[in-house]
């Protein structure tokens, strides 16, 4: 059998009823990595049930090296795959979508990575029977330590959303949301990395300003925030509670904080998650 003249060969057909899940990215670029990576190092899935194409080998070769499985050719992933990950550039995946159409049953899972296109879009361009479900990811998945929410589409159902989650959740925390929460998600924790980044170069130059080398700075940084954040999750606490643990009468951090509040960082920090937000949503009307 060959799709597109690309041969087959005996690798066995998915059945409906087939215990094992096969799972397919369409696309193999970084964010898709950083999941696939998740989802081996939990032993989610073995890597020979894993298939990825990619135009080029480019991005395949660090597939391989995992021991996945690599083609060029979008319809054989489709067809031997039952949750298929869609991860292309997003005026890309139009043309995706018309290419593998014809090869989507109703065994199918689909589940998009790409931003700016809504459910809606995907359900219009699949079949009317698609299961469909979309994703946003952030960097951090790369690590394991990712921030994840998903929307279903009309027809996926608990079991569809139960198995992301469950697959997921080795990538970093993962939940259910109403669609219209992605785009905030996309401002929040999309492009709050970003955020992050910055502050933690700042962090750090400030301690070199004060003599502190840069690379030690740095990793201090990094682990301030490291810190800061285990904390937030693992004692529920709010983070003005926690902000407030830290402040004592008449000490460094108060004096401190009072320089933040001069320069406005957390107006500016809520203006900045409502651009990228807005923008988001712009996006998704292009």
């Amino acid at each position: 059998i060959s799709i597109g003249g690309v041969a087959l060969g005996a690798w066995p057909q998915v059945a409906m009823e087939a215990p094992e899940l096969w799972v397919g990215f369409v696309g193999a670029g970084r964010m898709a990595g950083g999941l696939v990576r998740g989802l081996l190092q939990a032993g989610k899935v073995p890597a020979s049930n894993i298939l990825a194409s990619a135009p080029s080998d480019k991005n395949l070769d660090a597939w391989r090296e995992l021991g996945c499985r690599t083609t060029h050719c979008n319809l054989e992933v489709v067809h031997r795959s039952t949750l298929v990950f869609l991860a292309t550039k997003p005026h890309i995946l139009p043309g995706v979508l018309e290419e593998i159409r014809p090869a989507v049953g109703s065994h199918h899972i689909v589940v998009s990575l790409v931003a700016g296109v809504t459910i809606q879009t995907l359900q219009r361009l699949l079949p009317p029977w698609t299961k469909v479900l979309r994703i946003m990811p952030n960097l951090p998945c790369v690590v394991q330590a990712g921030a994840m929410v998903f929307s279903r589409g009309s027809n996926a159902g608990d079991e569809e959303a139960a198995l992301l989650k469950s697959l997921l959740s080795s990538c970093g925390l993962c939940e259910e949301v109403p669609e219209s929460y992605i785009d905030i998600h996309t401002g929040l924790s999309g492009s709050g990395v970003a955020y992050v980044y910055l502050f933690a170069e700042a962090l750090a130059e400030g301690a070199v300003k004060m003599g502190m080398p840069g690379a030690l700075a740095s990793r201090i940084a990094a682990q301030t925030l490291l810190g800061a954040a285990k904390m937030l999750l693992e004692t529920g606490e709010h983070p003005a509670k926690l902000r407030g643990d830290v402040c004592t009468p008449g000490g460094t951090t108060i004096y401190a904080l009072h320089q933040l509040e001069k320069g406005a960082l957390r107006a500016t920090v809520m203006d900045a998650v409502e651009a990228a937000t807005n923008r988001a949503c712009d996006m998704a009307k292009d």
